[in-house]
């Protein structure tokens, strides 16, 4: 659900609205799990969907997308401190966002934060990994 709910956040963002098929090739799905999915999200209150109409975002909704958009670009900004290639921080963040604990995301958003403000640290700690390697 998170997926679907980051993905119909995203497109809304970009082009106001989300369809279907957008969704679904996107997620590299079947349009036909795009609605099953829909239809769920419907029935929890994060969406309003009716077929052939479109789909709305409820508020709550909105709020469970931009806090999965932003835990992926967190985790993608993680990855790229840590210096792993952009090709490969995609797939990576696709799975660590749907197993990583609140806790552990918040200490890594601590991390994230500190390295951005303490510049000087980042790039102690990145000759450190260069030495390693």
């Amino acid at each position: 659900m998170e997926d679907y709910l980051e993905k119909i956040y995203e497109l809304m963002q970009e082009k106001g609205y989300a369809r279907v098929s957008d969704i679904a090739s996107s997620l590299e799905v079947q349009p036909s799990s795009v609605t099953k999915m829909l239809q769920k999200l419907d029935e929890n209150q994060y969406v309003t969907y009716e077929k052939y109409r479109g789909i709305l975002l409820t508020h709550r909704g909105q709020r469970m997308g931009k806090l999965m958009k932003q835990r992926h670009l967190m985790l993608a900004e993680f990855l790229r401190l840590l210096g792993v290639e952009e090709d490969i921080i995609q797939h990576d963040v696709e799975g660590i966002e749907h197993h990583v604990s609140p806790t552990t995301l918040e200490s890594l958003q601590s991390l994230v934060l500190f390295f951005e403000e303490h510049d000087d640290c980042r790039k102690v700690f990145q000759k450190f990994q260069q030495e390693r390697n």
